[in-house]
């Protein structure tokens, strides 16, 4: 199937397939006229890729789990590599969410400060 085709089947876009195969998380083969093609498989391996994004991975994350992507990944136990990789994404966010959630803090603090007490923050 062409790269159109393969977008539609996946709910991708075609910028995005090219974007996996640079990652090297996609192969395809080059037609006489120079398009891409893809064989069937090729559908399962983009929608494990994009569920992996979906959940809040990276693309170098999901290179960890490349020998998976072409089968059920639900139904296969998880990889050691795989299990650290999601608890360190896990961590990062978390990092995240705390700044932010100081930050948020720090601007209710200066608007009551600023107000009086008067306005509050939505919560």
């Amino acid at each position: 199937m062409r790269i159109g085709e393969l977008a539609r089947a996946t709910g991708t876009t075609p910028r995005a397939l090219r974007h996996y195969e640079q990652a090297g998380l996609l192969r395809s083969e080059r037609a006489r006229n120079g398009y891409r093609v893809y064989g069937e498989q090729a559908v399962v391996r983009v929608r494990n890729i994009r569920r992996l994004l979906d959940v809040g991975l990276t693309l170098e994350d999901v290179r960890v789990f490349a020998p998976c992507l072409d089968g059920d990944m639900t139904a296969a136990p998880p990889s050691g590599r795989g299990l650290e990789v999601v608890l360190e994404r896990l961590a990062v966010l978390e990092e995240r969410i705390a700044a932010q959630s100081a930050v948020r803090d720090r601007l209710a603090a200066a608007l009551r400060e600023a107000t009086g007490g008067r306005m509050r923050p939505v919560a």
